[in-house]
């Protein structure tokens, strides 16, 4: 394990796992809900991300661009364009918007044009896999060709087998036992975890 992605580990552990009871979009329970947005806008933990999804997607070929369905996505992209720089890397990013604007150009991705590129589709954590299929739908509707998905934390709650078995290659830096969970403490089948009303 590189020291980048133990410090990584560390600080999500203590900073964005929430112990409690929490309720899932779907209406299910979670005895314990990661907020990685605690972490991945944090100046310290940002440049750690970016380092170890670097490492991550290392192996994949032919990768010009990252990104993903906003909000979750975004400071995960922008962290791996810019520790890209560092490494001497050409990677921008992009945001996938939920809907096409309704003004302007009435784009629904965000960023460099990625027609006819290879991409990676990021995000922050991973459930079911549905935001990550969003953006691939709107990414292929515009002529990406998707190389991988890659997520900061699986929760090991069925968003790998979803992916892989729409085709595509998923890979995940960090998993619940790596922060000393079980996937006990989530429901199958929501999306994302929110914090009680």
């Amino acid at each position: 394990m590189t020291d980048a992605r133990q410090s990584l580990i560390d600080f999500i552990a203590r900073d964005a796992v929430f112990h409690g009871d929490f309720t899932l979009t779907s209406g299910a329970k979670a005895s314990f809900y990661v907020d990685l947005r605690k972490v991945s806008l944090d100046h310290r933990v940002a440049p750690l991300i970016g380092d170890v999804m670097l490492d991550l997607i290392a192996e994949v070929p032919g990768v010009t661009a990252v990104g993903g369905m906003t909000m979750g996505a975004d400071p995960i992209a922008t962290s791996i364009m810019h520790r890209g720089v560092v490494r001497g890397l050409s990677l921008d990013a992009f945001v996938v918007r939920k809907e096409p604007k309704d003004h302007g150009r009435g784009r629904q991705v965000e960023g460099p044009d990625v027609a006819g590129k290879r991409v990676i589709v990021v995000e922050d954590t991973s459930t079911t896999g549905g935001s990550p299929l969003a953006a691939i739908a709107a990414l292929e509707k515009i002529g990406a060709e998707i190389a991988a998905v890659a997520v900061v934390v699986d929760r090991d709650t069925g968003a790998r087998e979803r992916i892989e078995n729409a085709g595509y290659p998923y890979l995940a830096a960090v998993d619940l036992s790596d922060l000393g969970l079980g996937a006990s403490g989530h429901v199958p089948h929501a999306d994302r975890t929110e914090p009680p009303q």
